[in-house]
């Protein structure tokens, strides 16, 4: 008896306990929904950003406009205009490429590839492409004019990894700008013509105009050029006048080289 009478105070004592309130019943989760891509999340949207259009647009339209008051056709000025500009977005591509680590570090906007919202992959891709369509686009107005068009474009690459940070950061720029008379001079429709050697004032002019465009695009990211320790040219600059003055200079010194440019236009021509 005595065991089950302590088997039953056991059983009482064991129905007696609190039980926990039965919670809610588990929902099924709800399927994630992805959004929809912006039209500036597109690739070829971020492919546009990343190859610096304004400055692709602005030398290809200046170096077509330049074809044009020397006389070349209609269409040469087309080839050129599309030449020109093939040859700006690779150069601006490879520039954010080389950058993609400074320009993160410094969270600089508009910078695709440094935010990760394009890949360097497809922009190797494109530069690929790009130089396949530059090629035969450069020489079909001439082997001679081609030849010197690639050769400012290869300046132009290579001044996007070496002398930029010191104080000859200007002579990639002046040595590719010096380029383009010769490609305008030598040039012809179909690649059948051959020009002449361009006249050295306007190689002389094209080059100083290469420096001034060099000091009006960097004058925007002295800031972070400064806190990396570049010793360049507008940086000293920028430092010793101020940006707002070094602005006004700059402009100033372009405004006087287009003069320039159109004087010897009038007077001595494009080519020899």
């Amino acid at each position: 008896m005595a065991v089950e009478d302590r088997a039953t105070d056991t059983a009482d004592e064991q129905t007696d306990e609190p039980q926990p309130a039965p919670g809610p019943e588990p929902q099924p989760e709800a399927p994630v929904v992805r959004g929809r891509r912006g039209l500036r999340d597109l690739e070829p949207v971020l492919l546009a950003q990343a190859a610096h259009p304004r400055q692709a647009v602005v030398t290809a339209l200046g170096i077509a406009a330049c074809a044009a008051l020397a006389g070349r056709e209609l269409r040469e000025v087309g080839v050129v205009l599309l030449t020109v500009l093939v040859g700006q977005t690779i150069l601006g591509w490879h520039n954010d490429l080389v950058d993609r680590r400074r320009d993160a570090r410094h969270d600089l906007p508009g910078k695709p590839v440094a935010q990760e919202r394009l890949d360097p992959g497809s922009v190797w891709f494109a530069i690929a492409c790009g130089v396949l369509l530059l090629v035969p686009l450069a020489v079909s107005t001439g082997i001679t004019a081609g030849s010197c068009y690639l050769l400012a474009v290869a300046i132009g690459l290579l001044g996007n990894v070496v002398l930029r940070k010191g104080l000859l950061s200007w002579v990639p720029w002046a040595a590719s700008f010096a380029l383009y008379p010769a490609y305008l001079s030598y040039g012809g429709w179909g690649g059948r013509y051959e020009g002449n050697p361009p006249e050295v004032a306007m190689v002389a002019l094209f080059a100083l105009l290469g420096i001034g465009v060099h000091v009006l695009r960097a004058l925007w990211g002295l800031v972070p050029d400064n806190k990396d320790g570049w010793t360049y040219l507008p940086l000293r600059l920028g430092l010793r006048l101020g940006a707002a003055r070094l602005l006004t200079l700059t402009s100033v010194y372009l405004g006087a080289v287009l003069l320039g440019l159109a004087f010897a236009g009038t007077s001595v021509g494009l080519s020899q």
